[in-house]
């Protein structure tokens, strides 16, 4: 199970990260954490932008709600998603 952290505007969740996949794809859960495959290289902060772009995407917010809370340079990060519910997360990454 995913932890998650709800306010009234937003979202906070653990993710780890597997960069230099083939695609970049949610693929499920790993100790707690949401676990995406990023097809970009860990190199010059690629793969935040790809993840960044991908939550984008698939939560259907704007890249500027989305910010790395922490891990910056890490597999392991925490990320907050401004104008997400706990609903539409759950209905997005099932």
């Amino acid at each position: 199970m995913i932890d998650l952290i709800e306010t009234t505007d937003s979202l906070t969740f653990s993710v780890r990260v597997i960069p230099r996949a083939s695609r970049s794809e949610v693929v499920g859960e790993h100790n707690g954490a949401l676990k995406v495959k990023i097809a970009s290289p860990p190199v010059d902060g690629a793969a935040n932008a790809e993840l960044t772009k991908l939550f984008a995407k698939q939560f259907g917010v704007s890249k500027t709600d989305i910010h790395i809370v922490s891990g910056e340079t890490s597999k392991n990060k925490r990320i907050k998603i401004n104008n997400l519910s706990k609903s539409k997360f759950e209905e997005v990454t099932k």
